[in-house]
Formats: structure tokens, sequence, C-alpha cells
């Protein structure tokens, strides 16, 4: 079924209700009306990373770790199994009539928003920091989820309609200021790929404002933008409870009733909330018409249509429950595991050799978290692998494992700060008697994540800087004092600043939150069966880096992200360690099309990212560094040479006026190919840099 006969059904259908049973429908809880044959429907699930919060589901890592991989093929197959999932789940518990919250098929995910700031909670969320990586991986994943076929396999949303990155704390009133050329450029280049070329179903709003309106009911987004510019086709939902703000919290609006009726005649179908029960007081005050609602209603059963759930059937009514995590979808999940992690340094000391490492010390207190591994917005698996059971089972017959917790994430005000003392004395204990240590060090969500969001101890979210917990710091201090070869693993969904562990430890691998069975992956990247090939799609800083970043609550990108930052970052956007040794040896372009020649010069097979970056030399609009706009995953066995052939958006060659206008670049530019960004800051910590080439604009 197409879109115009889905909508034609919908109108059909709709033209049938009375105002208050279309009413009723706009609610994300929506009831049944049995005189018309029509079921009660929830609007809100969740698939962040697999499918959340409703129970067993195959677990991926956190999407920040599924940027990382830069491998938009395996994002779609991903957001296919999460479908696969949902939909396996919705037919086997409609039949026992559950139609409850996270039981339907309307998944409220990817999360496209740029992650500005890197002390922002909700960027694990994310993609990253770059709106080209972000528009594409957010595409790959509602092609997953979407499918292809006549009928829709779930619907994805794109969220949140705009300009949203914190403070978590304020998100409610805050008002984000943004110039024009910052909107387009940075803040709605993700919103537009994934609206006009991935199709997705569904767009939420923003809790904040932009601009001096509230997301939730602005003209300039979702009438002028969205619906005009855009021509977006899809319905439209709130952020949760984000339309009461208007009235608490924005203070646009005075009731409940101005607040649904705002939001509803700039075009939010849907509320997630409890405001749009105030849709009738709106109608008999004469703040909304009839039309709209109409419109409203039709929108969302056209979704539904879409989707085969009106009883019309489908395919995807045969999908078995014995698909929730099928056996392909945990190795599809292992397998972004593997690609997701992010070797940030390494002087040799990995892989380690389990056959001879010796006696290996597990120290710290992510090494057995089941909370590091799932990030937030997670749903349940049925078996979980910390990185301490990943390495004893690797390491089992082979060589001893010790550990210890040594601290907890953060020192906790209710315990005695002996306890923390006697487990970094048992920390140093295990460090001594260790051939190799293992330091796992790190965050969960109850440390950086949403504004109240569940298990979320910090109350906003967000963090204060971007150092680890004092007591991890500690930790780190006594453990690298021991002297013994060590690795510090880092499991986090946002930049840390890890000078220390960059000037003390042998090695560094970024997990970032791994998925449920994680551990696995991470002990099978520490032994050299596998290669690490993740790179970083956010910028590594110090923390005094923050001092020449505009505030918190200023939207500025100057000096933000790798595209505008003027100084020398820990780890730059991109960047990321393999076992292997590639180079880019030759470098082509006619027109668009871009040809690479790359040689693995190392002596073990691995995988790595070719990564192209341009940069408008004559435009003064352009960015103040060379931007991503093209990247491929590459195999290359030990001493294999290959070529790939890339081809170049359009859009590359444009810059953003200060109008907010993309206009053709001035040229000539500037073309580098190479693993990272290559130029003097990744080649101080690779050795290596990218070739580069003119382009006449």
């Amino acid at each position: 079924m197409d879109r115009k006969q889905a909508a034609a059904k919908a109108k059909a259908l709709v033209a049938q209700m009375t105002v208050e049973e279309k009413a009723s429908q706009l609610r994300y809880d929506s009831p049944s009306i049995p005189r018309l044959g029509i079921p009660g429907y929830n609007w809100w699930n969740e698939a962040l990373h697999g499918v959340a919060r409703a129970g067993t589901a195959t677990s991926f890592p956190q999407a920040i770790g599924l940027a990382a991989m830069f491998d938009d093929a395996l994002l779609e197959k991903l957001g296919d199994v999460a479908a696969t999932e949902g939909r396996a789940r919705y037919n086997a518990l409609s039949q026992e009539g559950d139609r409850d919250i996270y039981k339907g098929l309307t998944f409220w995910s990817p999360n496209i928003n740029i992650f500005r700031d890197p002390r922002w909670g909700r960027g694990h969320e994310t993609y990253g920091e770059d709106p080209y990586l972000t528009g594409r991986l957010g595409m790959a994943y509602i092609r997953g989820l979407q499918g292809d076929g006549p009928v829709m396999k779930s619907a994805a949303c794109a969220k949140h309609l705009a300009v949203h990155s914190g403070p978590e704390d304020i998100r409610h009133h805050f008002n984000a200021q943004a110039t024009a050329k910052d909107m387009e450029e940075t803040y709605l280049a993700a919103f537009e790929d994934c609206i006009l070329r991935g199709r997705v179903e569904s767009v939420m709003g923003a809790y904040n404002q932009v601009n001096g309106e509230p997301c939730c009911g602005s003209k300039s987004l979702l009438v002028d933008l969205l619906r005009g510019r855009y021509g977006f086709e899809g319905h439209v939902v709130s952020d949760c409870w984000a339309i009461r703000d208007f009235h608490t919290g924005h203070m646009v609006t005075d009731t409940p009733a101005e607040s649904a009726a705002l939001a509803l005649n700039m075009g939010c179908d849907l509320n997630c909330g409890n405001t749009y029960v105030h849709v009738m007081a709106a109608y008999e005050q004469g703040l909304v018409s009839e039309r709209q609602l109409t419109v409203a209603a039709e929108r969302l059963f056209t979704t539904r249509y879409l989707l085969g759930i009106m009883g019309e059937g489908s395919e995807y009514d045969q999908i078995p429950f014995e698909m929730v995590e099928h056996p392909d979808h945990l190795a599809l999940a292992h397998e972004a595991a593997l690609k997701s992690c992010v070797l940030l340094k390494n002087d040799g000391l990995l892989p380690l050799d389990p056959e001879r490492v010796g006696t290996v010390g597990v120290i710290g207190p992510n090494a057995n978290s089941r909370a590091s591994l799932i990030g937030n917005y997670h749903g349940t698996a049925s078996r979980y692998v910390t990185v301490l059971e990943g390495i004893q089972d690797l390491m089992a017959g082979k060589g001893r494992v010790l550990y210890s917790e040594g601290c907890h994430l953060e020192k906790r005000k209710v315990e005695p700060l002996a306890q923390d003392q006697d487990r970094m004395a048992e920390a140093v204990v295990v460090a001594k008697r260790s051939d190799v240590v293992v330091l796992v060090l790190g965050l969960d969500e109850s440390l950086e994540g949403e504004e109240r969001d569940m298990g979320n101890a910090v109350g906003s979210g967000d963090k204060k800087d971007l150092f680890l917990p004092d007591v991890q710091r500690e930790l780190l201090d006594r453990v690298l004092a021991v002297g013994k070869p060590t690795v510090v693993l880092l499991m986090a969904g946002s930049s840390i600043d890890l000078s220390a562990a960059e000037e003390k430890a042998n090695a560094i691998l970024l997990t970032w939150y791994p998925g449920a069975g994680g551990g696995r992956a991470v002990a099978e990247l520490l032994f050299g069966e596998q290669s690490p090939s993740g790179k970083l799609p956010v910028t590594f800083y110090y923390n005094d880096d923050l001092d020449a970043m505009p505030a918190f609550i200023d939207y500025s990108m100057v000096n933000r992200t790798y595209r505008y930052f003027t100084g020398q970052p820990l780890y730059p956007f991109g960047y990321g360690l393999t076992y292997g040794d590639t180079r880019v040896t030759d470098l082509k372009a006619e027109g668009r099309r871009v040809t690479v020649t790359v040689c693995n010069e190392g002596e073990r097979d691995t995988e790595d990212v070719l990564q192209l970056y341009l940069k408008d030399e004559g435009s003064p609009f352009a960015p103040a560094n060379p931007v991503l706009c093209g990247f491929a995953r590459l195999k290359l066995k030990a001493g294999e040479q290959a070529r790939a052939e890339l081809e170049l958006e359009e859009r590359a060659f444009t810059v953003v006026n200060d109008q907010g206008c993309r206009i053709a670049g001035t040229g000539p530019w500037t073309l580098w190919a190479g693993f990272g960004q290559g130029d003097e800051r990744t080649a101080q910590l690779t050795g290596k840099r990218a070739l580069s080439m003119t382009i006449q604009g």
C-alpha cells in the first residue's frame, strides 16, 4: 500500500468519527473505538539501539558506539533487527491482549541531534558531532526500521526537532538561540537528509524553544520548514510532556487548552503526555477547529495503515516471537560491538597473547558492571557478558585472572571513605601480582543521561567537566604507580579527559557502552582475535578546552566540534588505531568521483575506515577546518593493496552564508583522503598524514 492509498483509507475512516473520537486519537495512548472496529494503540516505543524497555530484545552498542563504526550498511541491518523483533513482540503480545506502552511499532528513534558540546548528558544517544555522518547514519537506521516493502515494517522517528543538546536541567523553559547559518549548516542538515531522502515517517519536536518559539508549537519549524520547505507528509509527535511546558515553563500560554491548541494548530499531530486531553476544551473554546482535528487524525491513521495494522494484515504478521534474540541478531550485535570500539593508544602492548600473558589483573568499577554495557533507552537481554567475564572466558585454561572493583563509579556519601580506600588497597595488591593490568573506568547511565531519566543519579544528566569522577582518577593514579603494563578501558558515551592515561598507560581502548554481550567483543579485541577499527564520531578534548568554548547555554558553533575547534584536541574526530598499518598511497578525483588506493603495510589483517575531508579555501563562509564528505569501511589483509571509489555529494561543494542560504562554494577546494583527518594533529598521534589534492571549484 502506498501513501496515497493509505491516506485515502485514513480519510474515509476518520470521516466516520465524531469530534470527540477524533480528539481521542491524538494521544499517544489512543483508545479503541469499538463501533468502527479500531483497536487501541499505544504509540510510545523506543529502539535507540535495539527494542527498549518492554522486555527481552537484542541489545546493540549505544548509538554513539554505532556511530563509531562508520558503517551505514551494518547500521541498516541493525535497524532491520529492531524492526523484526518489534514485529515479533507486537504479534505475540497483541494476541494476548497486551497493547500497552512500549509494545507498538512506532519507534521514537533515531536521535539525530548534533553532539555540539561534550558536557551534554544525552549526547551518547546521538551519532556524534558531524551533520554529514549523522544524516548518513540516520538514514541507514531509518531504512532498516521501515524496510522497503509495500508495508512498513515499523515506523521510525527523527528526533528532536530542533537545536536540542542541553543543558538538560533547563530544557523545559530554555530558549536556544541559533544563527541562521548554524541552523542550516549544523542543526537542521541531518533532519533534511532523514526527511527528504530517508523518508522517515515521523518527526518529534524538542522540549526547548528555538529563537523564541517552543519547538512543539513552532511555526518556523513545523509549518514553514517541515511541512513547507521539506514537504513532510508523515506525522509529528511531541516530546513527552513538552506541550505542558508551554504554560508551565516557557510561559507562552496560560492554560492547558491554549497549549493544546497552539501545538495542534502548528501541526503537532500526536501528544506524548497528557495535554491533549484538553483538546476538546480547546475546541469548545474555539481555539482549534474540527478541520485541524481531522487533519491530525488522518495523518496518524495513514501511518497505521502503512504499517498494515488496521485489519488488512501483512507478511510481517507471521514473524514469530522466537525471532527475539535470534542467534543471527546476536551475531550482528557482536559484530557491531567489535567495530564500535576505538583504540586510542597502543605502545605495542596490544594485542595480548592469552597463551603467554600470564596473570591478568582486571580492576575497576566498570569491569564487572552490567549497567556500563547498555547505556540508556535499553532493552533487557537474556544474558550479559561483562568485560571481566569476557576476559575470564577467553583466558580459561590459559592463565590466571585476578579481579578487584577498586572503587565505585563515584564516591558514595552514605559510605565511609575507608571502604573506597580498602578497595583501592585491594586494587594495588591485584596490580602488583599481575603481569598485565586491565583497568576498566568510566560512567554509566546514572552519571550521563537524560534529565530525570530512569536510573539517573545526577539530576540533569549533564557533566560539569570532562574528568572522570575523583575516586576513579585516584584509582588510575594508584594503579599506574605500580608500574605494570596497563591497558585502560574507558566505558563511557562522551568525551573524557584521559590525559593522565595517555601519558602513563601503555594502551587505551574506548568501548563506549558496547551492548549486553559487549564484554566478549572487548576481550576478543584485547587478545587479538579481532583488530579494533572504530573511529571517534566526536572530538575528545582536554578539560581546559572548555574555557575556549562558548558557554554551555550558547548554541554558537564557534570553536565547537572538529569543524570549528581551533585548538589541538586530545584525540580528534575520526581518530582510531588498528593492529594493522593502513595508509593511503594514491588519490585521484574526476568531478565528484574520488578514487583512493590504500595499503595495509602491517603484519595483521584489519578493517579500517577510509575518510574524505574537503575544505573550500576561498569562501569566507566555509568552516574553519576541513569537513567530512565521504567514508568507507574497508577490509585489508596484511600486505594487501586495494582501491576504493567514493562519490561526493553535490552539497559537499556548497557553503552556508550568514543568511542561512546554502550557496555554491568559491574554491579552490582541498581534498584529503586518509584513515583519519590526516592533518598535523592526527599525524602527531599516528605518524602518518592523509594525501591531499587541490580541486578547482
